[in-house]
């Protein structure tokens, strides 16, 4: 079969590959019917090490189960399936508590001898908890809905969420990235009274205003935290959801949230130390919460969001390319040509 590889910055290769095959009973092998490019994945594309044994790359797919497990249940061959970006068992106290991104029997794509979702194919551990049935004669137009549901808008949901999110509260969007624009939509959803984007390319940011921004914020760093003060009087921000992941974007986080208020990170830090101190988060009584969504919380609720109309999370996607030019994606998605991009194998 044919998958992507990334060898190191901007070396992103379309290969041939053992086809994948059940390794444990709670295995399940899905042909892959569409998957994207994520923001995340730019992070190695700019900067991880050169290396002779590429990275298998993906995690974001809608597709066909071909096998299961002898321990696999509820899913048979034929299901059509959207997959959220990590596996889980679905049944451990972590994911009881709706913490799936933690379960201890789970893990991700790509990684530990997994393979990659920018495939034809690919391996899903844990297969039951994992793979969510969907209608096999689901409308094609849905379709690119439903695979923003395996991350980047429950990604969104899970910032709104961890950042708690209700009526009448303001809430700020650093970043206009897609993830950026879904914490957008999710915030409307749940009822905030104001909206603030901070954000700079002009589609985008119209996207965001669509989806519920009152306020747009272009300048960064000391300008952009002035702006945000500006609009909320000098107060500050009660909610700041952080969806770009750099440290620019947490300290701007930080110089904008209200005392008493809360950051939720959900962009991906490139960074171990940032500061908690007295000038940053202690000073403030300020919270810090997010982390890595655990998108099987809460993709059983939305995908009847998508399937009855209610929400169109798909529109983050604003281009298509064949697995064979999938690097293709990953520069235009670099170079801020392209928001994010469906691969079709």
């Amino acid at each position: 079969m044919r998958a992507t590889f990334m060898y190191g910055p901007g070396d992103v290769r379309v290969e041939e590959a053992p086809d994948p095959r059940i390794l444990e009973p709670t295995d399940a092998i899905v042909r892959i019917t569409l998957a994207c490019v994520c923001g995340s994945d730019l992070h190695p594309y700019r900067s991880m090490d050169a290396s002779d044994e590429g990275v298998p790359m993906g995690h974001e797919f809608l597709g066909v189960v071909e096998e299961t497990g002898s321990e696999v249940t509820g899913l048979s061959k034929g299901d059509f399936v959207v997959s959220p970006f990590a596996f889980a068992d679905n049944t451990c106290a972590f994911c009881r508590d709706g913490f799936q991104t933690a379960c201890p029997r789970g893990g991700w794509y790509g990684a530990g001898g997994v393979g990659g979702a920018q495939a034809e194919a690919v391996r899903v551990p844990q297969a039951a908890g994992t793979l969510v049935r969907l209608p096999g004669d689901v409308d094609a137009a849905l379709l690119p809905s439903l695979l923003a549901l395996s991350d980047v808008y429950l990604t969104g949901c899970h910032a709104a969420h961890m950042g708690r999110v209700s009526r009448g509260k303001t809430v700020t969007v650093i970043g206009d990235g897609a993830v950026g624009l879904s914490a957008v939509l999710a915030s409307w959803r749940m009822d905030a009274d104001r909206i603030i984007l901070m954000g700079r390319h002009e589609s985008r940011v119209e996207l965001g205003r669509e989806w519920g921004a009152a306020e747009v914020v272009a300048e960064r760093g000391e300008d952009g935290v002035a702006r945000v003060l500006e609009l909320t009087d000098g107060e500050g921000s009660p909610v700041v959801l952080e969806a770009v992941g750099l440290m620019p974007a947490y300290e701007q986080a930080y110089g904008i949230v209200r005392p008493g208020g809360v950051i939720s990170r959900v962009g991906a830090p490139q960074y171990e130390e940032a500061p908690v101190g007295f000038g940053s988060l202690f000073g403030k009584n300020a919270g810090l919460t997010g982390g890595p969504a655990p998108v099987r919380a809460y993709i059983d609720e939305a995908v009847p969001d998508v399937l009855e109309g209610r929400i169109d999370p798909g529109r983050v996607f604003d281009g298509e390319v064949p697995l064979e030019r999938v690097a293709e994606a990953y520069r235009a998605m670099d170079d801020r040509t392209r928001l994010k991009v469906i691969v079709r194998p």
